[in-house]
């Protein structure tokens, strides 16, 4: 220990890395210790420690530090048997003796070492048997560290581990599947037979935990969310079947549900949901899965009859989940053989009542058991056999028992304290509550509505007769109203969303959704009428709307439409007679007349403005609907009144977003019809606010009104120039933009170059119009348009990038400079690849667009540092995006060969680094880049120095660079003569691409990618380019291999290049990538 004094000096740093409370001595502290476990000459030095140390943390620090040690996978694999076998003989001699927490790290060390190694050598799957040996001993501390070895076993195989590929891992984890994970289970069962009498809680939640494992481990290779609690069906082996046939292994569960400690019986029902979801298939005898499932039902039904362990919200949760997998996993009639089925769907059924009664307790846990109630009746048609279901007098019970448990939550919630949620508020949460609703009301339609029909009655007439008083009255009691209104109008709103048939015919079904139906849009009629019409600040009124949209939303999708139109005549039939609305349109015009409301009152409410919006986006972009839309009044009087004057929201700063999706829609139904006069009656009122801010002075850029209203300007043309789809609705775009307006943007960027609520937009606005999408940017054969259009593309980007340049950083870097950046490289990129410019015109004729906007914006990318490049992610995006353009587009023009050489050096460096990214995009984007710079050398100058073809600049540019870069290429003795540097060309490329091709290969071989296939694009090109490179690469990685790998290896290189030619010709490229797939295939089995 030479960089240390004593052990105790070292012992005093640990105490102050873990315990310290100040930030300064503990990043000293780890600062100092840090060299424990990123060099592997401390490896004996932990020994050390492990060996000497008086202190937890000293060990504490040794074992996590080892830990990390090993998981880079650079240690020689006997240094990590040594460290395998020294931590399990450590913990034999001082297990018992240690701080739990030392001994959790000690063994997850010893875990991650076995992972890592289990392929390596047989060695090292000696950790069961050694575990084993734990558990024979008379302690009952091995024993407990002899399961907990197995229990972290289990968990570090089950788990992904980000410093190996995910093939490696799963190939691991199969291994350990196939040899030990029944085993561990078994001997998790006899030690929960062993404890089960007297012993500590503490001491039954190893078994319990390390039974859990391996009931979770992934059988099939297919990891499941980690956020959503859903696993699907448990795949055991078919070798797990005489365990799961035995009565104790499902009863030991039931038994330990029952001690008092929650942390056991909540594992032990987690098991239980495990078991209820094992696939159907394990048992091949219909008699023993009936058994099976008996035994299930028998447990859950003493459950549910003492209640016991209920009273902890984590059991409850499970024990819900686990009802909920009956009917998962098991047919109706499956559950109807067994004999107490009856008094077991009784019990369930009262559960389940009291559980919608505890909506503020229960509700996350009520889901799983509407899920089983659904599934039961959803079944029932294809129930065959005599034997009563019992679900004809439980299910309505039920479904009137949620309805009434919401309606009441409203009246608690209006009393509750404001720390109380409101269900309401959360969409997802409420989706999850009524997503099984509609299969149990529709089970017994009838009844079903009539009961929702007798509570929305009362409620409506209520409603209405407030909205005729002058004032609101008491507005608690109306908030109270609207809170149980919006539950009613969810709960018909889900109904309608899902067309079932179960119970009853078409047509009734038809009649009673007219009735519920009906409710809701006579309330559409008095919400904003009266008294009401002034209540749209208040919470409940806007949750009352939200609901209304929703009911809309579904209504449409299940009665308005292509298809509908033509099925729904008994529906609109009913309709006609309870509200006089006889037809679609008619509907429609009640919708959109809602809509166009919404719009006009809801100024500040920016969630009322986006489910209308939503709502209005669907029925334009509907064939048919948005041929109808433009029919009605009130779709006209929006599209000729779309003034701030007649919907506040636009002038609402909260609401600005909006804005570009408003026009969106409007443009979208102003381009379905044809004619220009139109689309200019239409832009009217834009065109005023553009005249208005072009005869605005310049120091009146500066005011607020001005940029508000060039803002505004911006979003709403960048909406309707997303909703030109064609070559015929561009153009109208276009020729409106062009050439009047187009000064207007590059005053205004010239002004607020320093103002990026200002810049955003425009830019925004402009990377949408030059976005060739649908080859909506097609001109004609005469037309300059193209070309005037990336003339004003170029005034933009240099009138921007050389001011802002010029400003200085500020704190918040991001939003003042890099944003506008990445935004103003995307509009030209997107230019760039257009395909609606001959850029060799401008060089032909002396125009300097093409040339300014390439080097300012070259400029602006050297401007960043790499590490910001990287960190912003939007901005990496963007960067590497522009750089793929650059290399496969315009490299024979382009300003990036004509930069200094340590410049071009480091964009080439920048390259590589989007290669080691995490991004799967940006690691293609540089491949493309590299791929292009690689061909355009081998196409090049490997044909100069063949002396075929006279140089052309932008080879001799890259000549320069590569002769010019003295610190890599000392070969080169004089870089000014042209043919020393392409006669030394091999020996200069292969140290200039040689580290791009070596990370290439690590990531092929290594790691998972995605993106194989572009990946291998500039593999070939740099082999092409120097084959001496890809030689000494090969015998570099070959020699990073084991010793007794090699000759394989060295095989798996040797097909690699099998029927390759030196080309780069597309059959050959595909080729290549083909035997590319294959090597990687063979190099990675061990």
């Amino acid at each position: 220990m030479s960089s240390m004094e004593s052990l105790a000096q070292l012992e005093v740093l640990c105490e102050k890395l873990y315990n310290s409370r100040d930030s300064a001595e503990r990043a000293h502290a780890e600062s100092t210790l840090k060299c424990f476990s990123e060099n592997s000459d401390y490896i004996s030095q932990c020994q050390y420690i492990l060996d000497n140390a008086s202190t937890p943390y000293a060990l504490m620090l040794a074992s996590t530090s080892l830990l990390k040690q090993v998981s880079d996978r650079s240690l020689s694999l006997q240094l990590r048997l040594d460290i395998r076998n020294y931590v399990m003989n450590y913990l034999a001699a001082r297990g018992p003796k240690l701080q739990n927490f030392v001994i959790v790290s000690l063994i997850q060390l010893v875990c991650r070492i076995t992972k890592f190694g289990w392929l390596d050598d047989d060695r090292f799957r000696e950790i069961f048997k050694e575990a084993t040996d734990f558990l024979a001993l008379a302690s009952q501390d091995h024993y407990l560290i002899g399961l907990r070895i197995l229990n972290f076993l289990v968990m570090e195989m089950n788990q992904a581990n980000s410093a190996m590929p995910l093939s490696l891992h799963r190939k691991i984890a199969t291994s350990f599947k196939d040899q030990f994970l029944l085993q561990i289970f078994q001997i998790s069962l006899t030690s929960l037979h062993q404890l089960k009498s007297e012993v500590a809680d503490d001491l039954r939640r190893v078994p319990i935990s390390l039974a859990l494992r391996c009931l979770s481990f992934d059988f099939v290779g297919s990891p499941v969310d980690e956020s959503s609690e859903e696993f699907g069906t448990v795949q055991l082996p078919a070798s797990w079947r005489p365990l799961l046939q035995d009565p104790s292994t499902v009863q030991i569960f039931f038994d330990y549900y029952k001690v008092n400690d929650t942390t056991v019986s909540k594992e032990a029902l987690e098991c239980l949901v495990r078991l209820a979801s094992v696939r159907r298939s394990l048992f091949v005898e219909d008699p023993a899965r009936s058994q099976f499932l008996s035994h299930l039902m028998s447990g859950t039904r003493e459950i549910l009859q003492t209640g016991q362990g209920l009273a902890d919200h984590g059991n409850y949760h499970e024990f819900c989940r686990l009802l909920g997998r009956f009917k998962v996993n098991y047919q109706l009639s499956e559950l109807l053989s067994v004999e107490f089925y009856g008094e077991w769907i009784g019990l369930v059924a009262e559960f389940t009542t009291k559980s919608l009664l505890s909506w503020q307790w229960a509700s996350n846990s009520v889901y799983y058991l509407l899920s089983l109630w659904s599934r039961l009746v959803t079944s029932l048609p294809y129930l065959k056999g005599d034997t009563p279901s019992l679900l004809d007098e439980t299910v309505p019970k039920i479904t009137e028992g949620f309805i009434t448990s919401r309606i009441n939550s409203v009246q608690v919630l209006s009393y509750a304290s404001s720390d109380l949620d409101n269900p309401l508020d959360n969409a997802e949460g409420l989706q999850d509550q009524l997503e099984s609703l509609p299969y149990l009301c529709r089970f017994k339609y009838e009844s079903s509505s009539l009961f929702i029909i007798n509570i929305m009655e009362p409620l409506l007439q209520a409603y209405t007769a407030r909205s005729r008083l002058p004032a609101p009255g008491d507005v608690a009691e109306l908030s109270v109203i609207e809170g149980q209104i919006a539950w009613m109008v969810h709960i018909i709103a889900a109904i309608l969303k899902i067309r079932q048939t179960v119970g009853c015919s078409q047509d009734s079904q038809e009649l009673f959704d007219a009735e519920l139906a009906a409710r809701v849009l006579q309330l559409i009629n008095i919400t904003d009428t009266g008294g009401h019409a002034q209540r749209y600040q208040e919470l409940s009124k806007q949750r009352l709307d939200r609901a209304i949209l929703i009911f809309v939303q579904n209504f449409r999708r299940s009665y308005v439409g292509d298809q509908a139109m033509h099925s729904s005549k008994q529906l609109y039939a009913r309709l006609s007679e309870l509200l006089g609305l006889t037809d679609h349109l008619v509907l429609l015009n009640v919708i959109v007349g809602k809509i166009a409301t919404n719009l006009k009152c809801y100024a500040e409410c920016e969630d009322v403005i986006d489910h209308t919006l939503a709502l209005f986006q669907d029925l334009a972009s509907g064939y048919m609907t948005g041929k109808l839309l433009l029919k009605l009044e009130s779709t006209k009087f929006i599209m000729s009144n779309h003034s701030r004057e007649n919907f506040p929201f636009l002038d609402e700063y909260r609401c600005v977003r909006s804005r570009t999706n408003f026009y969106y829609i409007l443009g979208s139904l102003v381009f379905m019809e044809d004619g220009p006069i139109k689309f200019r009656t239409f832009m009217e009122p834009l065109l005023q606010i553009a005249v208005n801010l072009e005869a605005s002075a310049d120091v009146a850029f500066r005011t607020d009104a001005v940029k508000y209203a060039f803002t505004g300007l911006m979003r709403d043309l960048r909406g309707i120039a997303m909703a030109t789809n064609s070559r015929r609705t561009y153009g109208l775009l276009f020729d409106w933009l062009y050439p009047s307006r187009m000064p207007l943007l590059l005053r205004a960027i010239s002004l607020l170059t320093d103002e990026p609520e200002v810049t955003t937009p425009l830019f925004k606005f402009m990377a949408e119009f030059v976005l060739n999408k649908a080859q909506r940017l097609t001109f004609d054969s005469s037309s300059p348009n193209g070309i005037l259009l990336f003339r004003e593309i170029s005034k933009l980007i240099v009138a921007y990038g050389s001011r802002i340049l010029l400003l200085p950083n500020g704190t918040d870097i991001y939003a003042r400079k890099y944003k506008g950046i990445w935004i103003s490289l995307t509009v030209l990129s997107r230019a760039l690849c257009g395909n609606y410019v001959n850029f060799g015109v401008f060089e032909l004729y002396g125009d300097r667009a093409l040339a300014d906007a390439l080097d300012i914006s070259l400029k602006m990318t050297l401007s960043i540092p790499l590490s910001d490049i990287l960190t912003f992610k939007k901005l990496s995006k963007a960067y590497y995006g522009y750089m793929e353009v650059m290399f496969n587009n315009h490299i024979t023009i382009s300003s990036v060969l004509n930069l200094d050489t340590s410049t071009f050096v480091h964009i080439v460096s920048t390259l590589e680094s989007g290669l080691k990214g995490l991004d799967t995009g940006i690691s293609t984007q540089c491949a493309s880049a590299i791929d292009s710079l690689a061909a355009f050398y081998f196409n090049n100058i490997t044909n100069i120095t063949a002396g075929d073809n006279p140089p052309s600049p932008a080879a001799l540019n890259l000549a320069r660079h590569i002769g010019e870069f003295p610190s890599l290429f000392p070969q080169v003795c004089d870089a000014n003569l042209l043919h020393h540097i392409l006669k030394g060309y091999y020996v200069i490329i292969t140290l200039f691409l040689q580290q791009i091709l070596k990370t290439l290969f690590e990531i092929i071989i290594f790691e998972d990618a995605g993106n194989q296939w572009s990946l291998s694009r500039p593999i070939l090109s740099l082999i092409m380019i120097s084959e001496q490179m890809f030689s000494d690469l090969r015998a570099q990685i070959l020699a990073s291999q084991a010793v007794e790998q090699q000759q394989r290896l060295s095989q798996c290189f040797d097909k690699l290049m099998t029927d390759v030619t030196r080309s780069l010709e597309p059959k050959n490229r595909d080729r290549f990538t083909q035997n590319l797939t294959t090597f990687r295939h063979d190099f990675r089995a061990k």
